[in-house]
């Protein structure tokens, strides 16, 4: 776990949401806010992280993105953009390239389309999430932050009908509240945290404890 988060008295009540969970991936999605949110969270994955974690973010499509440089040189795991037909490997964190939809295919590679945007977004937070859904099950933890659109509800509702598990940004503690907001409408998330809380969480995300 990174310097200068404790999880305190509230770890025990995170160990116990966790409790009888076994996850193979995680998939963060995030509007506005979001750069600075992962900035936050991503450095308390451990480097002998299990899990492989695909993240996406809102971003113009005309653009290159230097997101996976980025973190790359901030985080002790592997970071890179996903690639189309790129078979999904343990311990790497996977970043969705600008103007592509990115999908997770049931054998565990990634599949990568140009089909219209979603909420106005491509790459669409709930493309990728409801494809990790049908993916991985119940092994699926689906984290949305911070955003001023209504992506990702539909998502997160999708990983929690196949049983996953689903966090949410607490709107109180996020850049822009409407992202998360209409997710809790949408989907009744397993927890509603704050930033901080979910930067503790996020290691324990692979210690799969009985």
């Amino acid at each position: 776990m990174s310097p200068g988060f404790d999880p305190g008295p509230q770890e025990g009540a995170l160990r116990a949401a966790l409790r009888g969970r076994r996850f193979e991936a995680v998939v963060i999605g995030g509007s506005a806010g979001g750069v600075d949110a992962l900035v936050t969270l991503l450095p308390a994955i451990p480097a002998a992280y299990s899990l492989p974690v695909f993240c996406i973010l809102h971003m113009p499509g005309d653009r290159e993105s230097r997101l996976a440089e980025l973190f790359d040189e901030r985080l002790p795991v592997r970071v890179k953009e996903a690639a189309d037909k790129e078979e999904i490997v343990p311990g790497t964190v996977y970043f969705a390239a600008p103007g592509y939809h990115l999908s997770v295919e049931r054998d565990r590679t990634f599949s990568i389309s140009c089909e219209p945007p979603v909420h106005f977004a491509r790459p669409a937070i709930d493309v990728l999430m409801e494809s990790s859904a049908d993916a991985y099950g119940p092994a699926l933890a689906g984290i949305l932050l911070t955003g001023a659109n209504h992506d990702g509800a539909d998502g997160m509702a999708r990983i929690r009908a196949r049983g996953g598990f689903t966090v949410v940004q607490d709107p109180a503690d996020a850049q822009v509240p409407t992202m998360p907001v209409t997710a809790i409408n949408r989907c009744k998330p397993n927890l509603i945290l704050p930033l901080a809380r979910i930067h503790a969480l996020l290691p324990m995300l692979e210690m799969n404890e009985p």
